[in-house]
């Protein structure tokens, strides 16, 4: 896939705020913090299109992007650590499962774990979710450049034996653009 051109579309805070369903979605999910909205931003190669910032749990509506008029990216708000109440992390954790389950577009969900802390309990919940409801997924490891070799290989061998049935696994450095061509041409398979 190269990415032509992108831009936002809308955000939601309801399932019947969702655009119509008039495109495939590839959906970025993980922890809050794993870096959802830095490895958008790289992929388009648009800077601050998706909103960063280094407090978790920042990104909390369901955000549309449009790219090549042919493919949603979507952006959904982070599970696990935020600093927010119990009652609206489980409002978001309410949305999160509701949007996955009853949206017919979704053609792939790519799941994004920090590298360093890979299949923390919060992101294997989600792999087995998506999996118990044959949801198709692969994994983006993210902040690849903050490990060692030695570290890579383990932590390859630790998402493979916990997320069997992924698509793919990508190690992504949104620092260096490590990963970035691979991701893309996963995606190929996704939209057509």
């Amino acid at each position: 896939m190269k990415i032509i051109n992108t831009a936002f579309l809308t955000s939601v805070s309801a399932l019947s705020g969702l655009p119509e369903e008039t495109f495939p979605e590839i959906v970025f999910s993980g922890r809050s913090n794993v870096g959802k909205s830095t490895l958008l931003n790289s992929l388009v190669g648009v800077k601050g299109l998706a909103k960063t910032s280094a407090t978790p749990g920042k990104t909390r509506l369901i955000n549309y992007f449009v790219v090549n008029h042919e493919v949603f990216f979507v952006d959904l708000p982070g599970y696990g650590y935020a600093a927010v109440g119990h009652a609206e992390k489980a409002a978001w954790g309410e949305l999160l499962s509701s949007y996955i389950l009853q949206r017919r577009s979704i053609a792939l969900v790519v799941l994004l774990f920090d590298s360093r802390h890979p299949a923390m309990q919060s992101d294997r919940a989600m792999v087995e979710f998506l999996e118990f409801h044959e949801r198709p997924y692969g994994i983006v490891l993210t902040k690849d450049d903050k490990l060692t070799q030695k570290q890579r290989v383990q932590t390859r061998r630790i998402m493979e034996s916990c997320a069997a049935k992924a698509k793919f696994i990508v190690n992504y450095s949104s620092f260096s653009g490590k990963g970035k061509s691979e991701l893309l041409a996963h995606f190929d398979h996704y939209i057509r």
